[in-house]
């Protein structure tokens, strides 16, 4: 039964989204490249947005274990993989209906890799756009936007949006639920009927035999 409901969706979306894929982690191997090569620095906004070369992440978010990085991106590297892993299962495996989740999950896919390279040739991030976050510059890269993105989407599809939400907002979520509820009370009914049936058979095969029990005591008396 679980086989019959994991089947491969690969189909126009999967192939859009992997060509998406690939742009994506090119995108920012290449933005990575180029902030070495030109040595990148410029201030967008004062104090809130800045281009800044040379910065390098040997932890993770809010720089976990940066001063560990032998036993940090072993760590990291490992985990990525396991993550990935499961990214690449859901993406074959997702149904197509679910195109934010896929998409979703695609953006995840591409900023693991982009920041999993770095990790396994450098031993480290290379970071290089600031953002002011609660009075904080914080350094990142276009990895880090498509996993942040990522992440809001499927928190946004899994809770509001598709057939599964835990709070559905959306027409077709609303019609999908009513749907697969009314197709639950139906199964509860049939099931009612069926056990209702069982119970009458059962009953009158007790009479049945009671009656044959009966005929036989009354045989043994005369």
């Amino acid at each position: 039964m679980l086989k019959d409901k994991l089947k491969p969706h690969f189909g126009k979306l999967s192939i859009i989204l992997l060509v998406a894929i690939a742009v994506l982690i090119a995108s920012d191997l290449v933005t990575k490249y180029l902030e070495e090569k030109f040595v990148w620095n410029a201030t967008i906004i004062p104090n809130f947005i800045e281009i800044k070369a040379g910065i390098r992440n040997q932890g993770c978010a809010f720089s976990f274990l940066d001063d560990n990085p032998a036993i940090g991106q072993p760590i990291f590297i490992t985990l990525t993989f396991v993550l990935l892993a499961v990214l690449i299962f859901a993406f074959i495996f997702l149904p197509n209906r679910f195109i934010v989740l896929k998409v979703a999950v695609s953006l995840l896919i591409s900023g693991a890799v982009g920041n999993l390279v770095d990790r396994i040739m450098l031993f480290q991030v290379r970071d290089w756009f600031g953002l002011n976050i609660f009075g904080r510059m914080a350094f990142c890269n276009f990895a880090d936007f498509w996993i942040v993105l990522g992440a809001i989407l499927a928190v946004l599809d899994l809770m509001f949006l598709n057939e599964f939400a835990v709070i559905p907002l959306t027409k077709t979520a609303k019609a999908a639920q009513a749907a697969k509820k009314a197709e639950e009370e139906s199964k509860k009914e049939e099931n009612a009927i069926n056990l209702d049936t069982e119970s009458g058979e059962t009953q009158e095969q007790i009479a049945v035999e009671n009656e044959i029990t009966e005929e036989k005591d009354d045989g043994k008396d005369v």
